[in-house]
């Protein structure tokens, strides 16, 4: 059992209740289990789409100008932050929420532990590590006010969390924010970092501090993300969950020890001030929604430029220890892509910089994390083409950064809907990857000296790792990232969300669905868009709308497998038979020996009329092919293959549960594939998607196949960036 964290000082608890707050009707917070939002946003929501004409990037709701000094030996910071809010709504508002994050790490009773402990067991989890005593990390409010009055705030949980969960604190504001006015809060914080076992904190001097100062939650009006009444969206810090947050600026000051390496969310606004054997970094970003940092001595930079159309040129670094220095290279270029490939395929990079930070060893939990111009990666020794460890270092670095498109300039609430952007990031750097023609592999070095070098592309891997043999998911893609029955429940919205959109594009063509993602970038960047926002994007970018519906009711909002089977192949001549006929007027009985003699005569007059053919004869084959779907009606292609040679393709397009195909033909039908084409990456088993008369070896080949995407899932890991 982990010990139990150090008592909080008695600051920590409530502050003294101000007299004379004006009483206002309460804001209800956002329900503890919202998820599959099905109701479009307002086109007006968030200010309405960004456009060229705007002033600024966002529709800018806080400012944050913070202070900050850390002690890297007691893995302190201690700071001073002035936090400015508009109140974008008709009311008055004489509560605030802020996020206090940091507080997950506090103690075994926080939301984020509980669940972790739920979840163990359950599937693959980010960290394993216990902290011990002197590792716990919180967030302590040492004075808040407003307008020199003292704030009384008292935590609170709005998920119906224990009540020892401390990561959301209500704040009574002794005068209230007007409609449409703006508040000023001074705030003093205090912050005990937590060694390095999820996301944030130190390893000896290495210090990432993220989600580390208090921060306002969002207030959402009707007519955004399926609001229906103006409420905040303040959830607590859950195990799965990451984060959500207004638009706006940010004006930090970083107070080191000389010698360190600093690197943060935007760029350096005045050069570095040195004094008392202490450095201050000066950093500003505008129109995003969270800022973090990094700080450790003796890392070293690597450092470009890159230009694109829409673009301004862009500062590139990568901060990285010493002993993982083969790993910067690769890192910087694949960054450099990932900005070409996005700003072209999606929208310009608007912000002038980025930041990779490669992690220590002993603190690889700390890589994998996202922040807007700021990422950290993944470390390794080993960097060597062909292999895994590429594979590894390309794509994570591509998913981080990817996260500055969907979770940073489209602003996805990850608490509520994951799949808005672990989900879609990781089908749009996975089609990057294909594109790239940049198949895993991972073969040993022993495989590859006996000519055994297994490559499987990236889709093919999604497919594997999260489609494959489910036979029901448990939890609907567009579910919460905390109502989930498991760990790889929650995983899988990467690789069925990939899966979903992969499949999408396949039916409706790549260059609709290129259209229909520009399209959603460009209506929905710097704002906060719901699952129903991306589903009307594609329905009207793809142009294909009753398509796109049906598959979000089923994958998006539904939990539908999706499998279909070619059942039976039968083929039968259509020979002459007894009975009676009408011949001339008469009624004419033909026995069976006359049908015989007839049959016969045919053959060998068509036989001495086709002495060079090899198939064929006097009478036509009547083929049938059974179909049968145990899943999703999605649209298929059922081909089928004949004797001579040749072949037939037809649609099997409606919702029917099973169908039968006929074909009258010369010959007759030797085999029936569904999708042969594999365009359905949803499909949970392409084992009986074909039927041979003869047997042969193409199913247990795909089994193979998938059997080797299934092995690549050891050497892979994606479930949890």
């Amino acid at each position: 059992m982990a010990a139990p964290p150090p008592p909080a000082p008695a600051a920590a608890t409530s502050a003294p209740a101000a007299a004379g707050s004006a009483a206002s009707t309460p804001i209800p917070f956002v329900s503890p289990h919202a998820a599959n939002i099905r109701t479009a946003s307002s086109p007006d929501a968030w200010g309405g789409a960004r456009t060229p004409a705007d002033a600024t990037l966002s529709n800018r709701v806080t400012s944050y100008t913070i202070e900050a000094t850390l002690d890297p030996d007691k893995h302190t910071v201690d700071a001073h932050q002035v936090m400015t809010w508009r109140n974008r709504s008709d009311r008055p508002i004489d509560k605030i929420y802020l996020h206090m994050y940091l507080n997950a790490f506090e103690g075994p009773g926080s939301t984020f532990f509980t669940e972790r402990r739920t979840f163990s067991g359950s599937g693959h989890s980010r960290g394993a590590a216990k902290l011990k005593k002197g590792e716990w990390g919180y967030i302590d409010l040492k004075k808040v006010q407003q307008n020199g009055q003292d704030v009384a705030w008292r935590f609170v949980q709005p998920d119906d969390g224990p009540k020892t969960d401390h990561t959301v604190v209500e704040m009574d504001l002794p005068q209230p924010v007007p409609a449409h006015g703006t508040l000023t809060l001074n705030v003093d914080f205090h912050d005990q970092l937590p060694r390095v076992v999820e996301r944030t904190g130190w390893w000896g001097k290495f210090h990432l501090v993220a989600q580390w100062f208090p921060k306002i939650a969002v207030l959402e009006l009707p007519g955004e993300r399926g609001a229906t009444e103006v409420r905040w969206n303040a959830h607590e810090f859950h195990y799965h969950s990451e984060f959500y947050a207004d638009y706006g600026n940010y004006d930090v000051k970083l107070t080191v020890p000389k010698g360190y390496t600093v690197g943060a969310v935007g760029h350096e606004a005045s050069a570095p001030v040195d004094a008392d054997g202490k450095v201050t970094y000066h950093f500003q970003q505008t129109d995003v929604e969270d800022f973090a940092w990094v700080a450790a001595p003796g890392y070293k930079t690597m450092d470009t430029t890159w230009t694109g159309p829409g673009s301004p040129q862009v500062k590139v670094r990568v901060i990285y220890p010493p002993e993982f220095e083969v790993v910067a290279e690769p890192t910087m270029k694949a960054t450099t892509d990932a900005l070409t490939y996005f700003s072209k395929t999606l929208g310009p990079y608007p912000y002038k910089t980025v930041t990779a930070v490669i992690p220590p060893y002993n603190a690889s939990e700390a890589g994998g994390m996202e922040y807007p111009t700021f990422f950290t990666a993944e470390n390794s020794e080993e960097y060597t083409k062909g292999t895994t460890s590429q594979y590894m270092i390309d794509f994570v670095t591509i998913h981080e950064f990817g996260h500055g498109y969907f979770m940073g300039i489209l602003g996805s609430n990850e608490f509520e809907e994951p799949m808005l952007d672990e989900g879609m990031n990781e089908y749009w750097d996975q089609r990057m990857l294909t594109d790239r023609k940049q198949d895993i592999h991972a073969a040993s070095p022993l495989m590859k000296k006996l000519g055994i070098d297994p490559a499987i592309p990236p889709y093919a891997y999604e497919r594997a790792s999260g489609v494959l043999g489910i036979n029901f998911p448990s939890d609907s893609l567009d579910a919460n990232s905390w109502d989930r029955l498991s760990n790889s429940s929650y995983g899988s919205v990467y690789s069925r969300t990939a899966s979903t959109m992969r499949t999408i594009e396949n039916l409706v063509g790549r260059d609709a669905m290129a259209k229909a993602m520009k399209l959603y970038y460009e209506r929905w960047k710097f704002r906060h868009p719901s699952a129903a926002d991306l589903r009307d994007a594609l329905a009207e970018g793809t142009g294909q709308p009753a398509l796109i519906h049906q598959i979000f009711d089923a994958q998006v909002y539904g939990t539908q497998r999706v499998d279909a089977s070619v059942v039976d192949v039968d083929s039968a001549e259509q020979l002459p038979q007894a009975g009676t006929v009408v011949k001339d007027g008469k009624r004419v009985t033909i026995t069976e020996s006359e049908v015989d003699k007839q049959i016969a005569d045919a053959r060998e007059a068509w036989k001495k009329a086709h002495k060079d053919a090899k198939h064929g004869g006097p009478y036509p084959w009547l083929s049938t092919v059974t179909v049968r779907r145990t899943g999703a009606p999605l649209p298929r292609t059922l081909e089928v293959k004949f004797a001579d040679g040749s072949s037939e393709t037809v649609k099997w397009d409606d919702d029917s549960r099973w169908k039968r195909f006929t074909f009258l033909k010369p010959v007759k039908a030797v085999s029936a594939e569904l999708d042969p084409d594999r365009p359905l990456y949803l499909d949970a088993n392409k084992l009986n998607d074909s039927y041979s008369v003869k047997k042969n070896g193409s199913a247990s080949s795909r089994w193979a196949a998938d059997a080797q995407a299934l092995l690549q899932s050891f050497y892979t890991f994606v479930g949890t960036l």
